[in-house]
């Protein structure tokens, strides 16, 4: 007997088994992807420009002295609010105090030699008529009274010019504002007209400068139906927006528009005039001017997320009656906030993929995510912007190599 027919045999029903346990049932299909969509509903909504924007105060005076000398007092703290005429610096009085008494000096002088001239014209007068003096001795009576007069004019005008530079050594604040930075400080020397001590700023209300090209210049232009100036009506609305994007909560009026366009940029510099009863704006501070150029009552908006751009065109996801997935090509409008406009290829009542596209291919069937979940990312991803593994096979790109499309 062959002593290897139980090694084959055994050989033989491990094949048998291995052959049954491979004919159990095929795998399970896999699960459709889940989608968080929104229906197209038309709405109301207004498209704004934004302008990049830089505040300036309505006036903004530097603080130097008619005067030099040391500096003897600073009157204010630096960065507090001042009144027109509040006293601001002091400058050493005692040698400008010294020529004011000099200058009194010199007048008195100058006014007694006037009376001793009146006296002697006095006099020399009635006897000229009698002959008892002769003419010439009248004229220089005459000439030594016009004189001590002029003598008496000039001391006047000396004494006034050392009353005023003593008067100077006060430093007061020409306008309302706030007071900047102090640029010398106590006991140094001050240089008349030269030294900068200070910057007073004017805050309410303020300046807002900002600029837009030729060719929205030509379209205010068209739509005034007249040249565009700070006369012209227009019931744009100027808002204000700080480097924090929050929205200044006073509205700007349009202040001034320059004469020319500017020929380096391409620009016209406009201004606006904002309220700033708070001092929240500071000169010299960036922001942002938004503009409303178009109110539509009844735009196509999808989300920017929404949005996917493959080879130059731009696309959304759309879901049909039978709850398959579509590509559909669209023409993008300008962009609101977190939103895009759509121009064209989109309808109301139409159902757009806003979350969970990655996995989505032309033709296949999703699974519908309830909307109090849609916070929540899909399939691992935050705003339809996670990496995933681009699906197999089909004749069209996988959305996973295509990209949030950029709004116009």
């Amino acid at each position: 007997m062959n002593k290897s027919f139980p090694l084959k045999s055994a050989a033989m029903l491990t094949v048998l088994l291995s052959a049954a346990c491979s004919g159990s049932k095929a795998p399970p299909a896999p699960a459709a992807p889940q989608v968080v969509v929104q229906t197209i509903a038309p709405r109301a909504i207004d498209v704004t420009a934004d302008y990049v924007a830089q505040t300036e105060a309505l006036n903004e005076v530097e603080i130097r002295p008619r005067v030099g000398g040391l500096l003897e007092t600073q009157g204010v703290v630096e960065g507090s609010k001042v009144k027109k005429g509040q006293l601001l610096f002091v400058i050493d009085a005692q040698p400008y105090a010294a020529a004011v008494s000099q200058a009194k000096a010199a007048l008195a002088l100058a006014q007694a030699a006037l009376d001793q001239s009146d006296r002697d014209l006095a006099r020399v007068r009635p006897l000229s008529t009698i002959d008892a003096v002769s003419q010439q001795e009248l004229d220089a009576a005459i000439a030594r009274h016009d004189s001590a007069r002029a003598q008496v004019e000039a001391a006047g005008a000396s004494l006034q010019t050392a009353e005023l530079n003593l008067g100077y050594t006060r430093v007061v604040s020409p306008i309302d504002g706030v007071i900047g930075r102090a640029q010398l400080k106590v006991g140094g020397l001050v240089t008349a007209y030269t030294t900068l001590l200070s910057t007073v700023y004017s805050t309410d209300p303020m300046y807002v400068n900002f600029a837009i090209s030729e060719a929205r210049v030509l379209e205010i232009q068209r739509e005034l139906g007249g040249a565009l100036n700070q006369s012209a009506k227009s019931e744009r609305a100027f808002r204000v927006l700080l480097v924090d994007n929050s929205i200044y909560p006073h509205p700007g009026k349009m202040n001034f528009i320059d004469a020319a366009v500017d020929n380096t940029t391409g620009t016209l510099k406009v201004r606006l005039e904002v309220p700033n009863p708070d001092q929240l704006l500071r000169a010299n501070q960036f922001a942002r001017v938004r503009v409303t150029t178009q109110h539509l009552t009844g735009a196509i908006v999808v989300p920017q997320r929404a949005l996917q751009e493959f080879q130059g065109k731009n696309f959304v996801w759309v879901i049909d009656g039978e709850k398959k997935a579509a590509q559909r090509d669209v023409v993008l409008g300008p962009r609101v906030e977190q939103d895009v406009i759509i121009h064209d290829g989109l309808k109301a009542g139409d159902t757009v993929v806003i979350d969970g596209m990655q996995k989505l291919k032309q033709g296949v069937a999703v699974a519908i995510k309830e909307p109090a979940t849609a916070d929540a990312p899909v399939n691992g991803t935050a705003n339809g912007s996670g990496k995933e593994p681009p699906a197999a096979g089909g004749d069209k790109p996988a959305a996973a190599e295509a990209k949030p499309a950029a709004a116009s």
